[in-house]
């Protein structure tokens, strides 16, 4: 799209927005509209709170507020900053940079500050409080002297800051009022050549800056409230979701946030978009937009299936039932001990939790402690499986201390369980079982069912929380955690005493037994 054919998108899109926040204006009195907008004339009709009014501009045609477009501006209106916000951060931001130049020219290299992120995209929300600062430094610098002036710059602009570490150290801390992330970074050619992962993010702004107008900004803010609304934002290892970065790219690729909804509710994935038509590697992902400047990396590569799915099922009930609370849902009631025991009884399953609290797992970043209890997880439920429990569903959740839940169909066994050999004829092998359990006192058998031998042998675990407590060390376990069962440091709670978890995690049991798409 040429800079004209975004100019005259941009002016039809905000004389869309004028007269549709021209009538809301109206109806939120409940009157009647009658109003002049530029050169649209609005007839006065009575009207219901309930039924939109029919508008009608010069030459006949019919421009009623859709049920979407009401909602979206609805939507829009709590989600787009205050011109006294925007005003507000621009004179911080640059104030922020200033301090940042003026502590870079102390130094013994030459290196340049620049924003990043959303903030100076244009597409945060109303109430982010987030600015991004990078400086720059030469690539002739290594690695341990990009470290020391980066975080020489940082302290120094933000004193009361605090170092954090993502790929290298950085500073974060207030300034003003706003939380500030000051990141130094390699001034590379291109996001091609990148030595460390945050040296792409510069280039992605100018990418953006240059393609994003007023209009597709505001959607990038409603198609990101939307993501958060439905539980999909955001690309750490715990949510698996839409980066901001992804949300922006979309909306480009499309030409809008209804447009992005059209598009993903006919997804058929794996869908791959290449916005830059480089791609210069092969992913195997549900998702894949190959970053528009860096061929070889896939934007959405963290999007697990389950986000992609959720996306495509909210753009259908959205497209098919607009609602506001789409965007802006109520949060849940925790459950409370009694509630959960009374769910448990309800639905006739068993329960089982394993609980860790030590802070060599609780230290760890979320990027870290997340696949580490979800590798967890799933191989505790391969090992009760595997044990013959029939596990309905399981999930791992952190706060003060960590959990692996599971809910099974029966927490306890019978004391014997059925085992088959081969069949008769396969003389070999069914001699071997045969004579393997012929004398045994401990099995029944063997005998013959079904043309092979069959035996049936006490059972060595009867129950789940026997299975955890005595044979959790020998599933597949993340390494915080593995460490941790090894050293028994770790709390079996079984059935009704699960409703323990409550008091902590009210509110991960709430969403639990009341699972949405």
């Amino acid at each position: 799209m040429t800079n004209e054919e975004r100019s005259a998108a941009t002016r039809a899109r905000t004389w869309d927005n004028l007269g549709n926040n021209q009538v809301l204006y109206q109806l939120s009195y409940g009157g009647s509209v009658h109003s002049l907008v530029g050169g649209l004339f609005l007839i006065g009709l009575s009207f219901s709170r309930a039924r939109l009014p029919t508008v009608f501009p010069v030459g006949g045609r019919s421009a009623a507020m859709s049920e979407t477009e009401t909602v979206l501006a609805a939507v829009r209106e709590r989600v787009d900053p205050t011109p006294a916000e925007r005003e507000r951060l621009a004179a911080v931001a640059s104030r922020l940079v200033e301090r940042a130049e003026a502590a870079v020219a102390d130094l013994p290299v030459d290196a340049d500050v620049v924003r990043v992120g959303s903030t100076a995209r244009g597409t945060w929300m109303r109430g982010d409080r987030d600015i991004d600062v990078f400086v720059r430094f030469p690539t002739d610098i290594s690695r341990s002297e990009l470290e020391r002036y980066g975080l020489r710059v940082g302290n120094e602009v933000l004193p009361d800051g605090h170092e954090e570490y993502a790929e290298h150290p950085y500073v974060k801390g207030e300034f003003e009022g706003y939380d500030v992330d000051l990141v130094p970074c390699y001034a590379v050619q291109s996001a091609s050549d990148i030595r460390s992962a945050v040296d792409r993010t510069p280039f992605h702004t100018r990418y953006l800056e240059d393609r994003l107008d007023d209009a597709l900004a505001a959607d990038v803010r409603l198609f990101k409230r939307f993501l958060k609304g439905i539980g999909c934002y955001g690309s750490d290892l715990k949510t698996e979701g839409f980066s901001g970065y992804l949300a922006e790219l979309l909306v480009l690729e499309y030409g809008g946030f209804e447009e992005v909804l059209a598009a993903a509710a006919e997804w058929q994935p794996p869908v791959t978009l290449d916005p830059a038509g480089h791609a210069a590697a092969s992913f195997d992902d549900p998702l894949v937009v190959v970053d528009p400047t860096d061929p070889e990396r896939n934007v959405a590569a963290v999007v697990s299936a389950e986000n992609v799915a959720r996306l495509q099922h909210y753009a259908r009930a959205f497209r098919d039932d607009p609602r506001e609370d789409v965007f802006f849902p109520t949060p849940r009631d925790p459950l409370d001990p009694e509630a959960v025991r009374a769910r448990l009884n309800a639905r006739g399953t068993d329960a089982l939790a394993v609980r860790f609290d030590d802070e060599a797992l609780l230290g760890l970043v979320e990027d870290q402690r997340y696949p580490q209890l979800r590798r967890s997880v799933e191989g505790l439920v391969r090992g009760l499986e595997s044990h013959g429990f029939d596990v309905l569903r399981a999930d791992a959740w952190a706060d003060e201390t960590a959990v692996l839940f599971c809910e099974l169909a029966d927490g306890t066994l019978p004391a014997v369980e059925r085992h088959e050999g081969p069949p008769v004829h396969v003389e070999s092998h069914a001699r071997g079982f045969y004579e393997a359990y012929a004398d045994d006192p401990d099995v029944t058998g063997p005998y013959i069912d079904g043309g092979r031998y069959v035996v049936e042998r006490t059972r060595d675990v009867r129950t789940a929380a026997g299975f955890a407590a005595e044979r959790l060390g020998s599933v597949a376990l993340g390494k915080a955690v593995e460490r941790l069962v090894a050293a028994d440091d770790y709390e079996v709670l079984a059935g009704a005493d699960v409703a323990a978890l409550a008091e902590e995690f009210g509110t991960a049991l709430a969403a639990y037994f009341d699972p949405r798409p």
